[in-house]
């Protein structure tokens, strides 16, 4: 597969765009938008895969916690779906940006006329400067919220299979810390942070433990998933913290942030 090198996925989480309390953290819509509008300024394609729709639903249902049931969660993500669309068109719109919404479940990406005609929708879209904001389609796919069965995870997977239908050379998984640890940072203050990663093995998906924030659904297990989806195919992933958007001018440049884990050659 031809990479594009001027290509760049990038995922965000609940954990960005939410704060503490579960409400929408605004500075962080708010630099997200200008830093990926500023990036596109310098002559590169830019996808944002994002997820939030259930709990910025939740919040907004005025929800205690985040719901258990199917139905709840479904229409939580209905709700969620149209305030997280309505603040990235607000704040992209403030950098001069016009968006799309693209959602997605499983049958999008197995079928084929399927995943041909989504692939020409990206490539319209790019061609005219549209930056696509990619979620699951959580409203109507039972399966991407909870069941065995489903492929994408917490937007991790969906990342990089977007990735890769795209042919992105790079793609940014951002998190709630600053990259791939040998071990926990919130539990173990002297944790040591990994730069790069070659090969992701047993060894590593040891050190990646279990669940991630309390307010998202993925851990750092499902990013080692997505990294190893996407550098199978060539793509540079690079996992860091969310909440440093602007670290993604250096990562054009080529500087070390984060944890790297290098596209196979």
């Amino acid at each position: 597969m031809r990479l594009k090198q001027n290509r760049i996925v990038v995922k965000v989480g609940t954990s960005t765009l939410t704060n503490e309390l579960g409400k929408s953290d605004l500075r962080s819509f708010d630099k997200l938008a200008c830093v990926l509008s500023d990036i596109q300024n310098m002559g590169y394609e830019v996808i944002l895969v994002s997820s939030g729709a259930i709990a910025v639903g939740s919040n907004k249902l005025n929800m205690k916690s985040r719901p258990d049931t199917m139905r709840l969660k479904q229409a939580a993500a209905a709700v969620g779906q149209c305030s997280i669309m309505y603040l990235y068109d607000k704040f992209f719109g403030d950098y001069d940006k016009t968006i799309a919404q693209i959602l997605l479940n499983a049958e999008d990406i197995e079928e084929e006329e399927k995943k041909e005609n989504l692939t020409n929708t990206f490539e319209a879209l790019l061609e005219m400067g549209i930056i696509p904001v990619v979620n699951e389609n959580d409203s109507v796919s039972y399966k991407e919220i909870e069941s065995e069965d489903r492929l994408f995870g917490d937007n991790d997977m969906l990342s990089a299979v977007v990735a890769i239908l795209c042919g992105a050379g790079k793609l940014v998984i951002f998190s709630d810390i600053d990259g791939f640890y040998d071990s926990d940072p919130r539990l173990y203050p002297g944790a040591r942070l990994i730069s790069r990663i070659e090969e992701i093995d047993e060894s590593v998906y040891h050190l990646a433990g279990g669940a991630g924030s309390r307010r998202g659904t993925g851990g750092m297990r499902t990013k080692l998933q997505a990294a190893g989806l996407a550098t199978a195919q060539g793509i540079d992933t690079i996992i860091t913290n969310g909440k440093h958007p602007s670290s993604l001018y250096e990562i054009v440049k080529g500087a070390e942030v984060g944890t790297l884990f290098a596209g196979k050659k």
